[in-house]
C-alpha cells in the first residue's frame, strides 16, 4: 500500500509534541521554525507544563486539542514516543514526524523500541517519517511549512531533496542557499521505520512543484519496488533523479563459491539499480548540485554536440579535453556558421569550435558567437567561458546570454572563472536561469549528465525478452538436487543440465568415473579434448591443477587423467571426487564471463565481463539485476573496457555480439524464474566471430533453499 505522504507534506494542521519555551532546545526550535515560516494552516503546541509556547496557547495532551490535526511532529525522549503515538492513533492523526533519536540507530534498547514504534504505526495506519531525523519542509505558497530544526526556511525551487542523514541536510540547506537554489520539497527520513525513500519517490513522481529530485542514500529498503518506481519517473513523469550513495568501499564485498559472488559487492547492486532507473549517480554534495543548476534551469540536450566559445585559448582546450573524456563529441559546425561568424569576429579569431573571440572580446562579439552557434542544426548545446581581463565588461557579457537563449530550446551553461571580478554577472547570470561554473571542467560534466539522461529518455527495447525455455525440467533437476539439503553445488555437468533447459550452447561431454572407462569416453569424441575434474568440493579447478586442455592422443589422455586425480587428491584429500570430465576441446575465441548472484535485498543480480582465469584480478565486469530490459543487455556489452576487443581491433574480428546479449538474457530469465540459484559462473563463455555464436566452457552453480 502507497503511504499517504500526502498528510506529513501537505497538513491543514499540525501539533508539535514536545514544544516548549526552553532556549536551544529543539522543541522550541521546530515550532519557531514553523511559525516562521508562515505556515498557511493551524499550529497546536502541545506541553503538560507550559500554558503556551512562543505565545501560542499550548495543550498538555493530544487528545486535548479540540479540532482534528493530520500531522504531528514529536520531539519527545524516546521511551514515551510509543505512547504519543498511541495517543495519535487513539485521536486519529494522519501522519507523524519522529525526530527524536536513540532508537535503532543506538542499538540494543533502541531497536526494541523502534520496532515496537512500527507495530504501533501500523495499528493505526498512521504514516511516519523517521524517528532520528531533521524533518520535513515543504515551500509551496499555499502550505509553507517547516516541521525540521534546520536554522532556516529555503527558498521555493524546482529541486526536492531527500536524505537519510539529517546532520547532511543541515549542510546542504546552507550550501544551497549559497548557490542560490531553492526547493520544493526537503525530507530528512532518518531511519525510514515506516515512510521510506521509495514512498517518497511515488510521492515526488506527481508533485507538480517538483522537476528534479536529489537523493543521499545509505542503503535502499526494496530493491525491485525502488528500481520500478525510479524507471516510472524517468520514463513517464521525465523528471531526473542524481543520486549520492556513501558506501563505495570493497569491504561490502564477500567472499562466495563463484567469481561472481565474490566481485559483487552492496555497491555493485546500487551501481546497478541506478543505472537500470535513470538515477545519475554522482560523488559528491558539489557534483550533486552542479548537476542539479542545469537540469533545473536548462532544457534537456537533444544530443551531445557542444559548442565552446571562449575569450581565452587554455581554457577553451580545457573544456574540449573534458569534453572527450565525458563522452561528448565537439560539434562540427557548418560552412554557414563558419561564415556567419567570420564576418562579425575579427580575423585573429578561431571560427572552429571551440570558437575563440579573443581576449578584448565585447559583449557584443560573445553575443554574435553564441547566436550563431545554436541556431546551428549541428549544436545541441553550448558552454561560454569568460575569463575577466581588463577590456571585458563581465555584466554586460553576462547579461546578453539570457537574451540569445531566450526561445532556443537548447541548454547553455557558462563559466566566468573566478570569484571577485566576475561576481557581479555571476549573480546576474544565476537570477536569470543561466547556471555558472567556476571552473569550464565543472560545466563540461553537468552538461555530459544533461545529454547522457537525454539519451536514457530516448532508449528502445525498454522490455523483457523472453526466450523459450524448459523451466519445468530445470525446476524438477533442482528440486532432485535440493532434496532433504539447504545449499548443493552443481560442478560443470550437472550445471549444463540447467544451462541446456534455456538454450545455453554447451559443449558435448562425458563423465569418466574410472581410467577403464576412458577409451570408450574418448570414442564418443572428436580429438583435441579437454578434461577437468568433476568435484563439489573444488570450486575453482585450475587453480588445484584439475584441468589438461589440448589432448590430442589417448596416451596423453590416460596420463592426464592420473595427473588430475593426482593433484586434486594432494590438494584436498577428503574432496568427494566423481570422476573427470572429457569434453571436446572448444575452438579458440574470445573469452568472457557470464555469472549471476542472489542477492538477499535486491534479488537475483546478473554480471558480464571479460573472462578467463584473469577475471578476478582485472575485475572488468558490471552488473545488472535480472529481469532486465533487452536495453540492459546491451548496455551491460558496450560498456566494459573490453567492448574494444569484441568489437574487434588491430585486425581482429568483432565478435559475434548478438550471440553473447542472447546469453545475458537466458542468464536473466533463468535466474528469476529459479530462485533456488543462488550463484552461478559461465566462465569461459567462448565467443566467435559475428555470426559464429559463442559456447559455454565451464560453467558452475550453487543451489540453495529459499528462506
Amino acid at each position: 500500500m502507497t503511504k499517504k505522504v500526502e498528510f506529513i507534506m501537505s497538513p491543514r494542521s499540525i501539533a508539535v509534541v514536545g514544544a516548549t519555551n526552553r532556549p536551544d532546545s529543539v522543541g522550541l526550535a521546530v515550532f519557531r521554525n514553523i511559525l516562521g515560516a508562515r505556515f498557511q494552516g493551524v499550529v497546536y503546541p502541545v506541553n503538560p507544563k507550559a500554558k503556551s509556547v512562543q505565545s501560542v496557547r499550548a495543550y498538555p495532551k493530544l487528545r486535548d486539542i479540540p479540532d482534528e490535526v493530520d500531522l504531528a511532529v514529536i520531539i519527545v525522549p524516546a521511551e514515551i514516543v510509543c505512547s504519543i503515538l498511541e495517543e495519535a492513533g487513539q485521536k486519529q492523526v494522519k501522519g507523524a514526524i519522529v525526530i527524536t533519536a536513540g532508537f535503532k540507530e543506538v542499538g540494543g534498547h533502541g531497536a526494541e523500541l523502534e520496532d515496537r514504534l512500527k507495530e504501533v504505526v501500523a495499528k493505526y495506519d498512521i504514516s511516519l517519517v523517521g524517528p532520528n531525523c531533521l524533518g520535513v519542509i515543504n515551500t509551496n505558497e499555499n502550505i509553507r511549512m517547516n516541521s525540521s530544526f534546520a536554522t532556516k526556511m529555503p527558498k521555493a525551487g524546482n529541486i526536492a531533496f531527500i536524505s537519510q542523514s539529517g546532520a547532511l541536510c543541515t549542510a546542504v540547506l546552507d550550501y544551497a542557499e549559497g548557490r542560490g537554489v531553492g526547493f520544493s520539497k526537503f525530507v530528512s527520513f532518518g531511519n525510514k521505520a515506516d515512510v521510506n525513500e521509495i514512498d517518497l519517490l511515488r510521492y515526488l513522481k506527481d508533485d507538480p512543484d517538483t522537476d528534479v529530485i536529489l537523493m543521499y542514500l545509505e542503503d535502499i529498503s526494496h530493491g525491485r519496488a525502488f528500481l520500478e518506481t525510479a524507471r516510472e519517473i524517468t520514463w513517464q513523469a521525465h523528471k531526473p533523479m542524481l543520486a549520492v550513495k556513501s558506501g563505495r568501499s570493497s569491504e561490502g564485498a564477500r567472499a562466495a563459491a563463484s567469481h561472481t559472488g565474490s566481485l559483487v559487492g552492496s555497491d555493485s547492486a546500487y551501481d546497478a539499480i541506478f543505472r537500470q532507473s535513470g538515477i545519475l549517480r554522482v560523488e559528491g554534495v558539489d557534483e550533486l548540485f552542479n548537476h542539479a543548476l542545469a537540469f533545473s534551469r536548462q532544457p534537456i540536450p537533444k544530443g551531445n554536440r557542444i559548442a565552446i566559445v571562449t575569450n581565452a585559448g587554455g581554457p577553451g582546450i580545457m573544456a574540449t579535453d573534458a569534453a572527450i573524456r565525458h563522452n561528448l563529441q565537439i560539434a562540427a559546425l557548418s560552412e554557414e556558421t563558419k561564415q556567419k561568424l567570420k564576418q562579425e569576429l575579427p580575423p585573429t579569431a578561431s571560427i572552429r569550435n571551440p570558437v575563440d573571440v579573443i581576449g578584448d572580446a565585447t559583449h557584443e562579439r560573445y553575443e554574435a558567437a553564441i547566436r550563431h552557434i545554436l541556431m546551428d542544426e549541428n549544436v545541441d548545446g553550448a558552454i561560454v567561458i569568460l575569463t575577466p581581463q581588463a577590456m571585458t565588461d563581465v555584466l554586460k557579457t553576462a547579461e546578453i546570454v539570457p537574451h540569445v537563449v531566450k526561445g532556443i530550446k537548447k541548454p547553455v551553461l557558462c563559466s566566468f572563472m573566478g570569484i571577485v571580478d566576475v561576481s557581479e554577472g555571476i549573480q546576474y547570470l544565476e537570477k536569470h536561469g543561466v547556471p555558472n561554473y567556476a571552473f569550464p571542467e565543472a560545466a563540461v560534466r553537468s552538461m555530459a549528465s544533461m545529454a547522457f539522461y537525454g539519451n536514457l529518455l530516448n532508449l528502445d527495447k525498454r522490455k523483457v525478452r523472453r526466450v523459450a525455455a524448459d523451466s519445468d525440467t530445470a525446476t524438477e533437476v533442482i528440486k532432485k538436487k535440493l532434496a532433504g539439503k539447504d545449499s548443493y553445488y552443481m560442478p560443470e555437468r550437472e550445471a549444463n543440465e540447467i544451462l541446456q533447459c534455456y538454450g545455453f550452447p554447451v559443449l558435448k561431454n562425458v563423465l569418466v568415473k574410472d581410467l577403464s572407462a576412458l577409451d570408450e569416453a574418448l570414442e564418443e569424441l572428436i580429438f583435441p579434448v579437454a578434461m577437468k575434474i568433476c568435484s563439489p568440493d573444488i570450486v575453482h579447478k585450475f587453480d588445484v591443477g584439475g584441468v589438461r586442455l589440448k589432448i590430442k592422443t589417448k596416451e596423453d589422455a590416460r596420463k592426464a587423467f592420473g595427473q588430475i586425480i593426482e593433484n586434486v587428491k594432494s590438494f584436498k584429500p577428503s574432496a568427494k571426487i566423481d570422476g573427470v570430465i572429457v569434453e571436446r576441446m572448444a575452438k579458440r575465441g574470445v573469452e568472457v564471463i557470464l555469472g549471476a548472484v542472489r542477492d538477499p535485498k535486491f534479488g537475483a543480480i546478473c554480471m558480464f565481463g571479460l573472462g578467463g582465469t584473469f577475471v578476478g584480478t582485472m575485475k572488468d565486469v558490471t552488473f545488472r539485476l535480472a529481469p532486465m530490459w533487452e536495453i540492459s543487455a546491451d548496455i551491460m556489452i558496450r560498456t566494459i573496457k573490453a567492448y574494444g576487443i569484441l568489437k574487434g581491433v588491430r585486425g581482429g574480428w568483432p565478435c559475434d555480439i548478438d550471440g553473447i546479449k542472447d546469453c545475458i538474457l537466458r542468464l536473466s530469465q533463468m535466474v528469476t524464474e529459479h530462485p533456488e540459484i543462488a550463484e552461478l559462473d559461465i566462465n569461459p563463455l567462448i565467443v566467435y566471430p559475428q555470426g559464429k555464436g559463442c559456447v559455454v566452457a565451464d560453467s558452475r552453480i550453487l543451489l540453495k533453499n529459499p528462506v
